[in-house]
């Protein structure tokens, strides 16, 4: 009740006067209901509560004692509802910890555990201590694993220099050679600003001791504002031609092999989704995936996926596919606390097209060492890719040829981790490259700055 006692100290004014309540000053009540408490009379702090009140409706350490008394009484909601006012009216700082502290657990003893999770995000805020927003965040991980829904957001605003995936060239240029025509000017490089959303909500369906179902959505939009040499340069072009829509909703079921602490673990799903671009519909899909985990020696963790997705109702016949890939994703942490990642990805798309029939290989590598640069974590990552089409139509006057693409990018990664609110940190992601292809039409370089918004539980 300590903390009681300090919230009630600096809820006082320091030129307060003491008026009567009940025969009582106010000192004198808020002692007697702190007494009340500690003694085991939760009713009594209620009723000296709600005459407090009467006294000053904004009152915030009446409303906290009433929360408090409500807490004793096992009614979770009242007494999240009047933390809720203590939190309102208390000044930013420690007192509103407290509130929102006593909120967060009566939401969870409620069963709201997504409302219990948004009040520790506004404990976070007023946190004042490192370990007090570690505790905070090991909170926060416990219920993610007990609340049956979850929620990914992420926000992104990245200035770049070629949003459209332009080419270089106004010349169109196949295995060396002019074909003699030019390069569109919405099809070149253009610069300007993008802006994303990604919003991913999912649903525990079913949870067992060594297995669960879920079943989950996921939005991503992007929008493109085109800057002014962009304009000049592509006058009919818009950003709205250039913006994509991407949605899906899955099922999926997870299940843990092996020993409890084996990590071992199978999960297989379907997704249903639609995709956009430009404003109108680029596919209809159904995936088909499935990724087996293991807990391999030392602590990494390796993971193998497959997937088998057609698309159908598509804008082109080159989106018109039926798509196999395959995947392998490991990571690990080294003795120093550096953290390395490897992912590999292997496609094969057979198209109604020609031109949408490929095979394509890419590999990332990630690398974050443990030490920090001042207020942030670093972590940088390495792109190269491939992609193939042994049948390619450049046009009606020339005959299909080998295309081959050929991308390498790299990236840079800041996670300000020391400046978060309610647990959302601001990053900073600096990403350069190029991509060569034997059709000039193809080759692009990209260099982009992006601040985006992560949590950091």
């Amino acid at each position: 009740m300590l903390a009681l006692l300090a919230f009630a100290l600096a809820a006082l004014p320091l030129s307060a006067q003491p008026e009567p309540l009940v025969g009582l000053t106010l000192p004198q009540a808020r002692l007697l209901a702190r007494q009340a408490l500690d003694s085991g009379d939760p009713g009594l702090a209620v009723r000296i509560g709600k005459g407090l009140l009467k006294a000053d409706p904004k009152d915030p350490l009446a409303y906290y004692i009433i929360a408090s008394g409500y807490a004793q009484l096992n009614d979770p909601v009242l007494a999240r509802r009047a933390a809720g006012y203590a939190y309102r009216f208390s000044p930013p700082g420690p007192n509103r910890f407290e509130a929102a502290q006593l909120a967060a657990r009566m939401a969870f003893d409620s069963g709201h555990y997504s409302l219990s999770q948004l009040w520790l995000r506004r404990t976070a805020i007023h946190a004042e201590r490192d370990a007090d927003v570690d505790r905070i965040a090991r909170d926060y991980k416990l219920l993610r694993r007990i609340n049956p829904w979850s929620l990914r957001l992420r926000a992104d605003l990245r200035p770049s220099d070629n949003v459209n995936n332009g080419s270089d060239t106004s010349l169109n240029i196949i295995d060396g050679v002019p074909d003699g025509g030019t390069i569109s000017a919405s099809a070149r490089a253009l610069s300007g600003t993008i802006a994303s959303l990604d919003v991913a909500p999912a649903y525990r369906l079913t949870a067992g001791a060594r297995s669960a179902t879920f079943l989950a959505a996921r939005l991503y939009v992007e929008r493109v504002a085109l800057s002014e040499s962009a304009k000049a340069l592509a006058p009919r072009a818009t950003g709205s031609d250039f913006a994509s829509t991407y949605g899906e909703l899955s099922l999926s079921h997870a299940i843990a092999l092996g020993a409890p602490d084996s990590g071992g673990s199978l999960r297989f799903g379907l997704a249903l989704g639609e995709s956009w671009y430009g404003g109108e519909r680029s596919y209809r899909f159904a995936r088909l995936e499935a990724e087996r985990g293991w807990r391999l020696a030392g602590g990494a963790d390796l993971v193998l996926r497959a997937e088998v997705e057609t698309r159908n109702k598509a804008r082109f016949r080159s989106n018109d596919a039926d798509i196999l890939g395959f995947g392998l994703a490991y990571g690990r942490t080294l003795p120093n606390g550096d953290e390395i990642d490897l992912t590999i990805a292997l496609r094969d798309a057979r198209a109604a097209s020609v031109n949408g029939t490929y095979d394509s290989a890419s590999m990332r590598l990630a690398y974050a060492p443990d030490q920090r640069i001042g207020p942030a974590r670093l972590a940088i990552g390495l792109v190269v890719g491939t992609t193939r089409y042994d049948t390619f139509i450049a046009s009606l006057f020339r005959p299909p040829t080998q295309r081959t693409d050929t991308s390498l990018y790299g990236d840079v990664t800041l996670v300000f981790d020391r400046f978060d609110y309610a647990g959302f940190v601001p990053t900073l992601r600096l990403r350069a490259g190029q991509k060569t292809s034997n059709f000039s039409r193809f080759e692009s370089r990209e260099l982009s700055l992006s601040l985006g918004i992560g949590s950091r539980f």
